[in-house]
């Protein structure tokens, strides 16, 4: 039931790649987990901590910063010298969670006695406990009077918040629940819009009209989107949930300023300067969304731009390649000033690359300018039909290391491109698309090759496939074996088709042949045998052994007849003695 319940959802594992799925879910949680932490409303109060400010929270709930400054502790009543920030809000911190947590009525309040405001807490009929001693430094631009003032709304009404949440712990669970329902609900739509509207929706000019769906990029870009929006909605309901129970957010706080302490702090080298692992995971982030910003550049121009200049495809694909990996090359140059990052201390890499290519990345090095001389030279381009070895169909794209042919099959064969220089290539489109074709015929002898003649020319006259000029031409071969044989030649515009325009002509010349009694023969053989003796010369002696042989044999046979007659006499005469002894009796 549960699983069906989750399939129904959209969530269903992948039965042909569990291990994938599991692993692709995992990542997911471990995002999602990471993205509500840091989209927690502590973050950003954390992340701008320093050294001489520290927070004041109450459940997980950011309310001020307060400053190292000479006053008291929560502890001391009196002035006991410099304090620092994180003392301060350690002890606040406490006595704050302390008073939340206990029954009675707490109320804030504020003591004007002393030459600085003091905020105290009253719970009752004991002497009012102090809290906080409000500093020039506290204040940052205003009176301290005025931040105390502000403070001590801030702190009541935190207060006020956190005994009311404990007090309805079964109304936040209610509510809790609700959330969930709903963005399993909404997780749900979700999925069926992507399965069932979202490609519907989309324009017909984005659809690739070599493959009739749309491009990887953009599929890749819609499935991002998608599921970015899942981890939204995730990230959002989960962060909600959590924010509704004290419990929940204070480890949520205490978590973050513990990540936001490890992964916030600079100490990758690179540069002059230090970074720190978000910045890094940032940075890479930008990369990506770079990368796939390029590609979907790239089909744009492919597909609408340079689609409407007139230019063949080849030439599209290769100003469409260029702008792809100039705009990659500028945005990441911009990336990088942008980050801070100085380039000069990429001449060490460059450097350890180069000894790379000389040393293990030759082949890749190879294909890499094969690649570039493919593009800008063009012996080969996009849409052209070739035979590389054992492989011929239409290129349709061509990388920086390899080359995708598409067979006549509608398989996808990848080639190096260091194969286009290195070995023969039978490129039919180059120059010129039109390519001949030979067709050979036999017929029988006795045909008149006049007949022959006519009948080809009328199979291909109204043949729409095969051009006009250069005209279809008929050549009388040979005198065969067993036929004479013809040559028809024609010409076509699109080789890739070769395949198909041979075989139906070769329908079309047989039903003509069949109709004007033309036989078409097949290979005969004819065999003569003659009787007559063998001629066998053996030995004087093997003769004269035979003969003996077979004499000896001869009078062997005579005897076992004779012995076998006279043993059936006796056999006889034995039975006929015995019936007259019975009847005797």
């Amino acid at each position: 039931m549960i699983i069906n319940r989750l399939r129904q959802w959209g969530l269903q594992l992948d039965q042909d790649k569990p291990y994938r799925r599991l692993w692709r879910w995992c990542c997911l949680a471990l995002l999602t987990t990471s993205l509500v932490l840091l989209s927690h409303p502590s973050t950003s109060i954390a992340v701008a901590q320093t050294p001489e400010s520290a927070t004041v929270e109450v459940d997980g709930i950011p309310l001020f910063e307060v400053s190292s400054s000479e006053g008291r502790s929560v502890d001391d009543s009196k002035d006991s010298g410099e304090f620092l920030a994180v003392d301060r809000a350690k002890g606040v911190n406490q006595r704050l969670q302390d008073l939340v947590s206990a029954p009675n009525k707490a109320t804030v309040t504020i003591d004007f006695s002393e030459s600085l405001p003091v905020l105290k807490v009253d719970v009752g009929a004991q002497q009012p406990l102090y809290l906080l001693t409000v500093t020039s430094r506290d204040a940052k631009g205003s009176t301290p009077v005025v931040t105390a003032r502000i403070w001590r709304k801030e702190l009541q009404a935190a207060i006020d918040r956190g005994k009311d949440e404990r007090a309805n712990l079964w109304r936040l669970i209610a509510i809790g629940a609700l959330c969930l329902l709903f963005a399993l609900i909404t997780h749900w739509g979700m999925g069926w819009f992507w399965r069932k509207k979202l490609f519907t929706l989309l324009p017909q000019a984005t659809i690739d009209p070599t493959t009739g769906d749309q491009p990887q990029s953009l599929r890749f870009l819609l499935k991002v989107i998608f599921h970015c929006l899942r981890i939204v909605l995730w990230v959002g309901t989960i962060g909600f949930i959590c924010g509704l129970f004290p419990w929940t957010r204070n480890g949520i706080y205490l978590l973050i300023n513990a990540l936001v302490q490890t992964f916030s702090t600079p100490f990758i080298p690179a540069g002059g300067k230090s970074y720190s692992v978000l910045d890094i995971a940032l940075l890479l982030l930008l990369l990506a969304g770079l990368m796939n910003l390029a590609k979907t550049v790239q089909h744009l121009l492919r597909s609408r731009v340079l689609g409407a200049t007139g230019l063949n495809r080849g030439a599209q694909e290769a100003v469409a390649f260029v702008a792809n990996y100039v705009l990659l090359f500028i945005g990441a140059m911009v990336l990088f000033q942008l980050w801070g990052f100085d380039l000069s201390s990429l001449t060490v890499f460059a450097s350890v690359l180069g000894v790379g290519i000389g040393l293990g990345l030759q082949g890749f090095a190879k294909n890499f300018i094969s690649g570039m001389v493919l593009i800008f030279e063009q012996p080969i381009k996009v849409g052209d039909f070739v035979k590389v070895g054992d492989y011929q169909g239409t290129v349709e794209r061509i990388n920086v290391r390899s080359t995708e042919i598409r067979t006549l099959d509608q398989v996808s064969i990848i080639v190096p491109n260091a194969d286009f220089l290195e070995s023969e290539v039978v490129n039919w489109d180059h120059g010129s698309s039109i390519s001949r074709l030979q067709i050979p015929v036999g017929v029988a002898y006795g045909t008149n090759p006049k007949q022959v003649r006519e009948a080809l020319m009328d199979a291909v006259a109204d043949y729409g496939s095969v051009r006009k000029d250069p005209p279809p031409r008929v050549f009388f071969t040979e005198f065969g074996d067993n036929s004479l044989n013809f040559l028809l030649l024609i010409w076509i515009d699109e080789p890739e088709k070769q395949f198909a325009i041979k075989s139906d002509l070769n329908f079309r010349i047989e039903t003509i042949l069949r109709h004007r009694k033309i036989e078409i023969p097949f290979p005969q053989r004819d065999l003569h045998l003659r009787s007559g003796k063998l001629p066998l010369d053996l030995p004087e002696e093997l003769v004269t052994s035979f003969t003996q042989l077979t004499q000896n044999l001869e009078v062997w046979l005579q005897k076992q007849s004779v012995n076998g007659r006279s043993s059936e006499i006796h056999a006889a005469d034995n039975t006929n003695s015995t019936h007259q002894d019975d009847a005797a009796s």
